[in-house]
């Protein structure tokens, strides 16, 4: 068999655990648009390995797994919150914002107009993982954004 010319594109994917990878896929259809491009069961059921892809951008994820990780769960859940924010610029960011919310996402920061020239704001989803959501409205050149951050 011949080997596919992309198999070894450089690329960056973030890889997400979650309690539940199946309904995850399904959250991330209807939250973000989300397309699947993989889904890996394991003997179990579990996923094992699955792909989406996102504003034309792949992310991965699997059910959690302890038993490969020292015993010990790394779902946002599990850890008490997560250090990742994954962000989805583009336009429209209102209605993106909504369909996220009607999915099941949640309000961590409310959509507003920031300083640095995009409407912003950001969801959890129903498995932890956070995602902000913006849209450039205006052009701020970088001393303006610098002034704003110094308050002056």
């Amino acid at each position: 068999m011949a080997m596919n010319p992309d198999a070894n594109q450089p690329m960056l994917v973030p890889h997400l655990v979650v309690d539940d990878a199946a309904a995850a896929l399904d959250f991330y259809a209807r939250a973000f648009g989300g397309k699947e491009m993989a889904r890996i069961p394991g003997p179990d059921g579990k996923l094992i390995h699955a792909a989406v892809q996102i504003n034309g951008f792949m992310v991965f994820l699997n059910d959690d797994f302890p038993e490969f990780c020292d015993g010990k769960s790394s779902t946002p859940t599990a850890l008490g919150g997560t250090s990742v924010t994954l962000h989805l610029h583009g336009p429209d960011v209102e209605s993106r914002f909504q369909r996220a919310l009607d999915a099941g996402a949640s309000v961590v920061a409310p959509l507003e107009d920031q300083f640095w020239g995009d409407r912003y704001g950001v969801v959890r989803d129903p498995f932890g993982h956070q995602w902000s959501l913006a849209e450039t409205v205006r052009e701020v050149d970088m001393p303006e954004i610098c002034a704003n951050m110094a308050g002056d």
